[in-house]
């Protein structure tokens, strides 16, 4: 699902990839109130981190100006918090109608799907009703070949430190792709594949961020509750928090309501544009809207708004949906070094971005045609929601996205 396997600073900088020609503060109705009054105290900024800036509104309007260009047809941002609010959106949601991205657009959020994912799995913790210590052996027996993978526990499961190898599906490849974008994987099935290749390193040793460790989570979800994990989400998280544009698609594969297309770049024959590419300054574009969503399952399937992901993170941060001591999971990044040889940057669903010295929590995320992010402040006064529509599959997030966050923490009097 939503790659974002490059480390937190890139998933921070997947915080940001959006534009809004003309937009100024917003103030939506129905908001949650502010939270400035965290365990935190105070500022609520973490030690040793820089002051909180001023929102920036001019540098987020310039961060997403003149879309769409060769990397992105559209963007859509928000930034909430205690200085006010800002939405803003540029280029177009459809290349054939010209029609703008409306500011309540669905997107295919990718990766940020885990953080669902990990709340479900640690409000089971909160009910006794899984244990943070135990195997996942223990509760989904003959997943895990015993003598080949060691215990793994559900917490390593949940902060990628859990060993076990990637699903080797190349969905990120065009190629792959247009082949197979309708085809259903079933969760199990991609287990299997992902199997034979043998753990990657001892559980608890190292963390490497991946997609396999949440499918396994979806499957402890539905093996405890007896229910599809995607119902556990809406019944759990969507409900609750009244989040009526997210959505857990299952074998949809399209995306309801309004939305902006993604496009593929592809490359022209002698005559033109391939068939079922469309030309569009200078570019041929493909449509991938509409695809399976099965490969990246519990890992990356879901779609939402930037305000009902605003929203979320408001809820979950303020601890509306954990319990004090399974929050914290949330917020404890595993001492241990990534495979890079890195300082590790992910919690269980959370990843830790510094941002001109400013610590952030969130999640990054990318499907075919979207490329997103999610990151707010502990305290929540600096909160950031972006989804951009890039035309390269699986390449590095476009440069408008470091820009994005870059202005969400930009200092207004600084030139």
């Amino acid at each position: 699902m939503a790659a974002l396997h490059r480390g937190l600073w890139v998933g921070m900088a997947l915080l940001a990839s959006f534009m809004a020609p003309a937009c100024g503060p917003e103030t939506p109705t129905g908001r949650e109130p502010e939270v400035g009054e965290l365990e935190s105290g105070g500022s609520g900024l973490e030690a040793d981190q820089s002051p909180l800036p001023p929102l920036n509104r001019e540098a987020l309007r310039q961060a997403i100006a003149n879309l769409p260009n060769d990397e992105v047809t559209g963007a859509l941002v928000r930034v909430s918090g205690a200085d006010g609010h800002w939405l803003g959106t540029s280029g177009v949601a459809d290349i054939h109608t010209g029609a703008p991205i409306p500011t309540n657009a669905r997107f295919r959020i990718g990766s940020m799907t885990k953080v669902f994912t990990a709340t479900v799995v640690l409000q089971l913790v909160a009910e006794g009703r899984v244990d943070l210590d135990q195997p996942v052996q223990h509760y989904l027996p003959g997943l895990l070949p015993d003598g080949v993978f060691k215990p793994i526990t559900v917490r390593q499961l949940l902060n990628y430190t859990h060993g076990l190898p990637g699903v080797p599906v190349p969905q990120k490849d065009p190629e792959w792709f247009f082949e197979n974008r309708y085809h259903h994987f079933s969760p199990r099935e991609l287990v299997a594949l992902a199997l034979p290749a043998g753990p990657r390193f001892d559980p608890g040793q190292k963390q490497e961020y991946g997609n396999i460790g949440y499918i396994v989570a979806g499957l402890l979800i539905e093996k405890v509750t007896g229910r599809p994990y995607g119902e556990e989400v809406q019944a759990r998280i969507l409900r609750p928090l009244h989040l009526r544009d997210t959505s857990v698609p299952g074998n949809d594969v399209t995306i309801p309501g309004p939305h902006a297309h993604g496009y593929e770049l592809v490359p022209p024959t002698e005559e033109g544009c391939p068939d079922g590419a469309t030309a569009y300054r200078g570019q041929c574009l493909v449509d991938v809207t509409e695809a399976s969503q099965s490969v990246p399952w519990a890992a990356g399937e879901m779609i939402s708004t930037t305000a009902d992901m605003d929203r979320f993170l408001v809820a979950l941060f303020q601890g509306r949906l954990l319990p004090r001591a399974q929050l914290k999971e949330m917020f404890t990044v595993p001492d241990v070094s990534d495979v890079k040889g890195e300082r590790a940057s992910f919690a269980a669903g959370l990843g830790r971005f510094v941002v001109n010295g400013i610590t952030f929590w969130g999640k990054s995320g990318d499907r075919h045609g979207y490329n997103n992010g999610m990151g707010a402040t502990r305290d929540l006064r600096r909160r950031l929601v972006y989804s951009v529509n890039t035309l390269r599959m699986g390449q590095d997030q476009p440069r408008i996205a470091a820009r994005i966050i870059a202005a969400a923490v930009s200092d207004p009097s600084q030139p």
